[in-house]
C-alpha cells in the first residue's frame, strides 16, 4: 500500500476515495477516527488519509485528484450588467436565475 495524500476533512477524504474508485481505483481513506485526537497530537498528524492498494495506480490517481483540484469556475453575466462567478446559479446583485 502506498499513501497518496492528506485529505483536510473526511468528507472531502470520502469523496475522493468514491472518486477514485469509480475510476478503478483501489483506493480507502485510513485516520478516519483520528480528528478526535487533535490537540493530543499535532493537527497534521490527525487528518485523514487516501492510501492506494497497488502502486502503480499512483500516478492516474494523482492526476485525477489534480483535475478535481483545479476545476474550471463558470463565469456568466447577468442582464443587469453583474458579472456573476463560480457556482452561482443567481445573480446576487438582482436576484435573476442565471440564463438557460
Amino acid at each position: 500500500m502506498i499513501r497518496l495524500t492528506q485529505a483536510p476533512n473526511h468528507a472531502v477524504a470520502t469523496m475522493w476515495v468514491d472518486i477514485l474508485r469509480e475510476a478503478g481505483i483501489d483506493a480507502s481513506v485510513q485516520r478516519y477516527f483520528l480528528g478526535s485526537a487533535m490537540g493530543e497530537l499535532p493537527p497534521d498528524q490527525c487528518l485523514p488519509e487516501i492510501w492506494l492498494r497497488h502502486e502503480e495506480q499512483a500516478p492516474q490517481a494523482r492526476a485525477l485528484l489534480a483535475d478535481l483540484q483545479n476545476l474550471p469556475q463558470r463565469q456568466w453575466r447577468c442582464v443587469c450588467g453583474e458579472q456573476v462567478e463560480g457556482g452561482f446559479e443567481q445573480c446576487w446583485a438582482c436576484g435573476r436565475l442565471m440564463p438557460v
